[in-house]
Order: structure tokens, then C-alpha cells, then sequence
């Protein structure tokens, strides 16, 4: 399992071979290397928290997130987490994508209003997009704290629709980054 400490990008993780205790193992130490224990965790000199939940930071939710995507469960009608291999093998690519240590990929980093609809306001997300290894990093700006970010999401650009979402947020593009 300690191998995987030793992966780089634009190498993946090997993790189809491993237990499910023993895969979250792998990943939880990569998190808790890169992210979860690393005080230097920061975009452009603004620090990167996880977001809250009941106004605390949540690092469980935010391993969770980072290594499952939402699908709709048929039977309960609900949306549900489930893990997500393509996330997971490159939770280790979002430390050198937020250091900008990248430099075999084009790289496209963009800020943009959003929707919320679940809270019924617009809100602006900052995107990193990787469009030559079709991978994406969203950080939110702190409403309070101009000076930091949330950490929302990574993901690996799997699905048809992917690349042509990000495309369209690309041509509603700020025109500077928040």
C-alpha cells in the first residue's frame, strides 16, 4: 500500500488490486499527506479550507467527496455517493495542480457565476482545467474572507458531456480570476 505514496503525476494510483479497506487506507494517507495535514495548502498565496458542515471543517466529507461521485439511486429516488475510480487514482494530482508544478499540460484556470440552486443565489467558482489530461479542480472564494478558498471538487473528465460543460462555463468567464 505505501506504494502509492510514491506515485507522481501524471502517474495513477494502483488501487484495483487492493481491498476496499485496504484502498481507503492508500487514499486516506495521500489526503491526509496533500491536503487534510498540509498547512501549506493554498492557490495563489489564498489559503484552502474544506467546506463546513455545521460550521466546522469537515475532512471526512471531503476525502468522501474527492473519491466518490453522485449518482441517483432508482429505488430511493435520492442522490447517493458512490466511489469513483477515475477520481480516486488521481487524488494525488490535485497538490501539484494547486502548487502549479504542471508543466506537460495546457492549463486553463478561470473563475465564473454560477447558480446555486439549491440555495437560490449566484456564486462564483474558480476553475483549474487540465485540458490536455481532461482533469478539473473547483474552488469557491470565501464570500468572508476574500483571501480563501473551499476546496469543492476534483474530478477526471470521463463523461461525453464533461469537456463541453467545462467549455461553456469557459466562455462565461470572468475576466479575472477570484
Amino acid at each position: 500500500m505505501p506504494f502509492n505514496l510514491l506515485k507522481r503525476y501524471p502517474d495513477l494510483l494502483e488501487l484495483a488490486h487492493l481491498s476496499n479497506s485496504e484502498r481507503l487506507e492508500s487514499l486516506r494517507r495521500i489526503f491526509d499527506r496533500d491536503i487534510a495535514n498540509n498547512d501549506g495548502f493554498s492557490y495563489e498565496g489564498r489559503k484552502i479550507y474544506p467546506i463546513k458542515t455545521d460550521g466546522e471543517e469537515d475532512m471526512n466529507r471531503e476525502f468522501r467527496h474527492l473519491i466518490t461521485e453522485s449518482v441517483m439511486d432508482e429505488e430511493s429516488n435520492r442522490s447517493v455517493r458512490v466511489y469513483d475510480a477515475h477520481r480516486a487514482e488521481r487524488l494525488h494530482w490535485i497538490k501539484p495542480h494547486i502548487e502549479r508544478a504542471i508543466s506537460d499540460s495546457v492549463i486553463e484556470v478561470f473563475s465564473v457565476v454560477e447558480r446555486d440552486v439549491a440555495h437560490h443565489q449566484d456564486i462564483v467558482r474558480t476553475y483549474i482545467y487540465n485540458k490536455t489530461r481532461k482533469y478539473v479542480i473547483v474552488l469557491e472564494p470565501q464570500r468572508r474572507n476574500g483571501n480563501t478558498y473551499y476546496l469543492l471538487t476534483a474530478y477526471y473528465l470521463n463523461r461525453d458531456y464533461g469537456e463541453k460543460a467545462i467549455k461553456k462555463k469557459m466562455k462565461k468567464r470572468l475576466e479575472e480570476i477570484l
